[in-house]
């Protein structure tokens, strides 16, 4: 799904809205046009486990496949995510309460800042050394305007994101709820693909 790019207007937007009221109509929406009787999901990084929480808190959608790119499940050893988002030190109320929607500057400078000379300086060395190559210069030019590529993150999806899954761990707890109902992921009946790098953040 393209979320598009998120407003002011959108700050209110929960994970609830993005189960039940996106992710939902979108899978009903391309069953009906593709005439399927079942679907397979693909999710990448957040997406895979927003669709995680879809598939638990849908069972009775015909899901034959749910593959997960780099997605987070358990969030007991989030490596220097831990002490970045840890309530003692981040105030998140006040961050989200500030900006309203978390700007994709932001995100992207924490991210950089777990590996910084790896992240802000090694692109770089490695076009310099590969210069030459015509294809390398194209791919490194389309994947950092991809990773350069962020949307402003909702505000009141930021604050349950770091609140409940990465500073209580809510999702393999069982302890998650979305809309009232609470996410038990073995309710989920499909195929599984989990798919992570060993060196990812």
């Amino acid at each position: 799904l393209d979320w598009g790019t998120f407003g002011l207007e959108d700050s209110h937007l929960k994970f609830d809205d993005f189960v039940f009221d996106y992710i939902a109509k979108a899978v009903k929406k391309v069953m009906r046009t593709a005439k399927s009787d079942e679907i397979s999901l693909l999710g990448y990084c957040m997406g895979g486990t927003l669709t995680s929480i879809y598939a638990a808190l849908h069972p009775h959608m015909p899901i034959r496949n749910l593959i997960f790119m780099t997605s987070p499940f358990d969030f007991s050893e989030t490596g220097l995510y831990g002490p970045l988002l840890d309530e003692k030190y981040f105030n998140l109320d006040k961050a989200v309460d500030t900006f309203g929607n978390i700007p994709p500057e932001m995100i992207d400078f924490g991210n950089k800042m777990l590996k910084p000379i790896t992240n802000f300086v090694g692109p770089y060395v490695a076009l310099v050394d590969r210069s030459e190559n015509e294809r390398f210069v194209e791919s490194w030019r389309l994947v950092q305007k991809w990773v350069g590529d962020g949307i402003p993150f909702p505000g009141e999806s930021y604050r349950q994101w770091i609140r409940d899954f990465y500073q209580n761990n809510k999702l393999v707890k069982g302890e998650l709820v979305i809309r009232g109902q609470k996410v038990d992921l073995a309710n989920i009946k499909a195929n599984v693909l989990n798919i992570s790098g060993k060196r990812d953040h």
